[in-house]
C-alpha cells in the first residue's frame, strides 16, 4: 500500500543552499588566464610557451564551467527579467573564455576583457544576493 501513498512535492530555489555559488571562482581562473598570457608574452622558450598554452586552455575551460554553473543553476527567470542583459553578458563572457578569447588568444588585453565581463556578472550576482 505504500506504493500508492500520496507524495509531497518540494520546491527549492537552487540545487544546494545558495552560498555555494560565487563568480569569484570564474574570476580566479580568469586571472590565471591573463597572468599566463603575460608570462607567455615575456618568454621566448618554445617548451615554456607550449606548457603555458596548455595550462591557459585548461584554466579558460574552467572559467567557462564556472560561468555556465552560475548561468544555468544560480540565475533564475526573475533575475533574467530584472537584468535583461544577463543572457548576452554570459554569452559574451563564455565566448571570451573560449576560442575567441582565453583559449584562442595570447594577448593579455583579451584576458582583461574576460575579467571585465566577469566583473559585470559579479555586480549583478551580488545585487541578486542582497534582494
Amino acid at each position: 500500500m505504500q506504493l500508492f501513498r500520496r507524495t509531497i512535492t518540494a520546491y527549492a530555489h537552487c540545487d544546494l543552499p545558495c552560498g555555494v555559488y560565487d563568480p569569484a571562482q570564474a574570476r580566479i581562473e580568469a586571472e590565471s588566464v591573463k597572468a599566463i598570457m603575460e608570462k607567455y608574452q615575456g618568454n621566448e622558450d618554445p617548451v615554456f610557451r607550449t606548457r603555458a598554452l596548455i595550462i591557459k586552455e585548461q584554466r579558460a575551460e574552467l572559467v567557462k564551467h564556472h560561468l555556465w554553473v552560475l548561468w544555468t543553476d544560480y540565475f533564475k527567470p526573475p533575475h533574467f527579467e530584472k537584468y535583461p542583459q544577463l543572457h548576452d553578458l554570459f554569452n559574451r563572457a563564455t565566448k571570451a573564455a573560449g576560442a575567441a578569447g582565453g583559449k584562442g588568444a595570447v594577448d593579455p588585453a583579451e584576458g582583461q576583457k574576460l575579467l571585465d565581463l566577469i566583473a559585470e556578472i559579479d555586480k549583478i550576482f551580488w545585487e541578486t544576493k542582497a534582494a
